[in-house]
């Protein structure tokens, strides 16, 4: 895609409410469980679905802002993301699962209930090291990040890039998932993992359980911005600028297209596992139906309407696109997909810098 669809920044009195936008709506999104835990008669309460929901968005806003980091600075357009989102997802399942223990339907000391009831007489060597929680974590940030590595060196060393490396992405987590279905491969088939019980110590389905993992997914969100901010304006990321809009070019002045690439699919990816990560728990479930290629397409759509390129538009498009899905589900579930696609056409022939580029209008 050209560089013209990427939002400039905005500027001046642009770039002055889009800072008081974002700061509102941090705060706004740090006082839900406060608010939460006022009494339920009191105008201000807000319900335990609002707090899940949105910290379940908050998770989204991050695999939004790990895809922009790649296509909207890097030109990679990925359509496998949401596959590194279910690998991070799984590896905090097995921790969750490892700690049920025999408290399972089964009562089994060690194996989880799906392989006592698949037979399973011990568990899988690769399943060693999950009852630990920082194995967990490291895992759900090393397999994804393992797997973009292995998939982008390939790719860029071959120079794909366009549709043909969304093409395979897009592959890759269609694979993952039909792997996954599978119950041999030891991951509860097309079940995935549930019922968890806790999470270092603290119970889940808890007021005070939901509320730790809203706000270390906020931290989260604060983090990877953070650091995508920084990237993108160091000089990595005005390189990563030129390698999108003119990487013959850039190849031509020395420079190493493939090791630039590489290295920020595979942190998009380690970001995008970290997001499911912190989803899994707040969610209570997760199966093959995570690696769904169109999870990954509607998460490029979350990028693409909230303005790609920016950053910020990643997280406006993940959490109004979301809303509306949250919404429209509920009064007219069948209409989602036609809404869905009918919204990124709209997008992108009235706003191609996406909604961000509302303000750049509004400096003007």
């Amino acid at each position: 895609m050209s560089a013209s669809l990427a939002a400039p920044a905005p500027g001046g009195f642009g770039r002055m409410s889009l800072r008081l936008v974002l700061i509102g709506a941090l705060l706004l999104l740090a006082l839900l469980p406060v608010l939460n835990r006022l009494p339920a008669d009191s105008a201000l309460h807000v319900s335990d679905f609002i707090v899940s929901v949105s910290g379940k968005w908050i998770t989204y806003a991050i695999l939004a802002l790990a895809i922009d980091l790649a296509w909207g600075y890097a030109g990679i357009l990925s359509l496998g993301h949401g596959a590194f989102f279910a690998l991070g997802g799984y590896a905090i399942g097995m921790h969750l699962m490892r700690l049920i223990g025999p408290r399972g339907v089964y009562g089994h000391p060690t194996l989880p209930d799906f392989m006592v009831f698949l037979g399973y007489k011990e568990l899988p060597w690769y399943w060693s090291g999950f009852d630990h929680f920082p194995f967990a974590i490291l895992m759900a940030v090393a397999v994804p990040g393992l797997l973009a590595g292995i998939v982008g060196f390939l790719a860029f060393r071959s120079r794909i890039t366009g549709v043909y490396l969304s093409i395979i992405t897009q592959a890759l987590t269609y694979a993952l998932m039909l792997a996954f279905f599978r119950n041999d491969m030891g991951f509860g088939g097309n079940n995935g993992f549930t019922d968890f019980k806790e999470l270092l110590g603290m119970p889940l389905n808890t007021p005070s359980a939901r509320s730790t993992l809203f706000y270390a997914s906020l931290l989260l969100l604060l983090g990877a911005l953070w650091l995508c901010g920084w990237i993108a304006r160091s000089k990595l990321g005005r390189v990563l600028v030129a390698i999108r809009d003119a990487e013959s070019r850039v190849r031509f002045l020395g420079y190493d297209v493939t090791q630039h690439k590489l290295f920020v699919f595979v942190l998009s990816a380690m970001i995008a596992g970290l997001a499911g990560a912190l989803y899994v728990p707040q969610v209570g479930i997760i199966n093959p139906g995570e690696f769904s290629p169109g999870n990954s397409i509607e998460a490029v759509i979350w990028v693409a309407v909230g303005g790609r390129g920016t950053l910020v538009g990643a997280l406006l498009g993940a959490f109004s696109v979301n809303a509306l899905k949250t919404w429209l589900t509920t009064v007219a579930p069948d209409l989602w997909l036609f809404a869905l696609g009918g919204l990124f056409v709209a997008v992108t022939l009235f706003l191609p810098r996406g909604l961000i580029g509302l303000f750049s209008k509004a400096a003007k």
